[in-house]
């Protein structure tokens, strides 16, 4: 599904644009491809088992990496030809919170993952800090 929404988004521009109008606009076209891809990993990933994540995991990395790809073209465009430093900078800002967003979206959804298969787990686990809690109190009204 992931796939073919990314091969029918890119489909849309073979042609790299060459005016200024057409690569800002093809630059917010990627930026909106960007969160539909975020949309799709956030509702896709916590349902589905490990070795089925790991797979999504690798297919919203490659679209992700060919977004990456193309913006930074764009950048290059926007400064060598159109003399925009500016926009350059604005973009590797962008980018560099890209990257975290990515991280911090792939964990997240990671973290859903085990925690729906291992809430024993965290149970056991809540368990002992409580009865560690426990102990510290019991011991801390002791006089020594």
């Amino acid at each position: 599904m992931f796939a073919t929404c990314v091969s029918i988004l890119s489909f849309i521009f073979l042609k790299a644009p060459t005016d200024f109008k057409n690569v800002v606009r093809r630059f917010a076209v990627l930026q909106a491809e960007r969160v539909e891809a975020y949309k799709l990993f956030e509702e896709t990933g916590p349902h589905y088992d490990f070795e089925h994540y790991k797979q999504l995991v690798h297919e919203i990395t490659k679209a992700f990496c060919g977004f990456s790809k193309e913006v930074l073209e764009i950048k290059e465009q926007l400064h060598q030809d159109f003399d925009r430093p500016d926009l350059s900078e604005h973009i590797d800002k962008l980018q560099i919170k890209e990257k975290e967003k990515l991280e911090l979206v792939g964990n997240v959804l990671f973290l859903k993952i085990w925690k729906k298969d291992h809430p024993l787990d965290i149970i056991k686990n809540t368990a002992a800090l409580s009865e560690i809690l426990q102990d510290f109190k019991y011991d801390s009204d002791e006089p020594e």
